[in-house]
């Protein structure tokens, strides 16, 4: 296991508070995710330019995430009273968002889209350099697709490679490892269903894209970080399934919460382009909402056209709000945080850390970003 080093190494104080612990070891895996990236950009040295830079790019990718999946990990392990195993904690919240990482950089090639937080993803930026370099528009796309498929390969290796070398006993490392490997397992099913939907090849109903948002994005955001933590914690089997549905919940709220934001969320703040879901033709909840309302023949048109503009962008949006998509899936999202709010109700689960986690949950309902 990568140790920590001894001057960032954090001793729980007996007056430390759960609160103040995640924020302590957030920072040692801000610093854990920097050495790791720094250490493999200065071994691909040896390997050309082309590699180095590589890893460049993926740290610059990394950047300005909101680490999400790394403080449930924290917040579950510390709102249990973990003990002992703290270092663990920190390799584990690591692992989680080197998986995250990865699953973005293949995302965005499924997605075709070149920009992430603002700026230029892997693909993008390794296509550019193509371009710039005189290659043609389809050698510039393969550069960087390659890129960035490459990089997302490496990341999801690197995660379960921390995991493998966690020193905690076999029995709570084995549980580690399989939620890391369910997590992969079912974002992938997800993702293949978004895409079907996206091409016309899935039926499009709400059902549908609620299944697969609970796929894609729930599970891997916020249901195994969770049970990673908890299980370092020594959490019961009724606990850790309590949580694992407390995570579903709040994980499809946070991915309803993103298809609203990638309709109405202001760009500057997003860092996503407002077209980017229309261009894509994506099957959100709000679409799917709207198929078989008057207004569907309006805005059918303007799904999955690479000419999209900004005014059409907002004419769907206006037009997904007279056909009553948005105020639904708003409800449907507070509905979910309610009945993720109220698993909580449960002597398994600490009090301080069912108000930690039913803040979260609430933070899904006013997301800007």
């Amino acid at each position: 296991m990568t140790q920590l080093h001894p001057d960032i190494a954090h001793v729980s104080s007996p007056t430390e508070t759960i609160a103040e612990a995640i924020e302590a070891d957030l920072l040692l895996v801000e610093h854990e995710f920097s050495a790791f990236l720094a250490g493999r950009e200065a071994e691909a040295v040896e390997y050309g330019d082309g590699y180095r830079r590589l890893w460049q790019s993926v740290t610059d990718s990394a950047r300005g995430g909101k680490r999400l999946r790394p403080r449930l990990v924290l917040t579950a392990y510390h709102g249990l009273s973990g003990d002992g195993l703290r270092a663990d904690a920190v390799q584990t919240a690591l692992a989680v968002e080197l998986l995250h990482t990865a699953f973005l950089l293949h995302d965005d090639v499924i997605d075709g889209d070149t920009v992430r937080r603002g700026r230029p993803n892997v693909a993008g930026e390794f296509s550019a350099d193509a371009r710039f370099r005189g290659a043609a528009e389809p050698r510039a796309l393969l550069w960087g697709q390659s890129a960035a498929i490459l990089a997302g390969d490496l990341l999801l290796h690197a995660a379960a490679q921390r995991v493998a070398r966690l020193s905690a006993p076999e029995s709570a490392r084995s549980l580690i490892l399989d939620l890391l490997d369910r997590a992969v397992f079912v974002t992938a099913a997800g993702e293949l269903a978004d895409v079907g939907l996206a091409t016309g090849l899935s039926d499009g109903g709400i059902d549908d894209v609620l299944t697969m948002t609970e796929a894609k994005t729930a599970v891997y955001t916020v249901a195994a970080p969770l049970a990673a933590g908890a299980a370092l914690a020594g959490a019961s089997e009724d606990l850790l399934d309590l949580l694992a549905g407390y995570g579903r919940l709040v994980g499809t709220a946070f991915q309803l919460g993103d298809d609203l934001l990638g309709v109405y969320g202001e760009e500057a703040v997003t860092g996503k382009s407002a077209s980017s879901d229309l261009r894509q033709g994506k099957q959100t909840s709000l679409i799917a909402v709207a198929r078989g309302t008057r207004e569907w023949p309006a805005i059918e048109p303007l799904l999955g056209r690479p000419d999209v503009t900004a005014a059409d962008a907002a004419r769907a949006g206006a037009l997904l709000e007279l056909c009553g998509a948005r105020v639904f899936v708003e409800r449907l999202l507070a509905e979910h945080v309610a009945t993720a709010i109220a698993t909580l109700d449960s002597p398994l689960v600490p009090s301080e850390l069912a108000a930690i986690l039913a803040r979260l949950a609430l933070g899904c309902v006013r997301r800007t970003s």
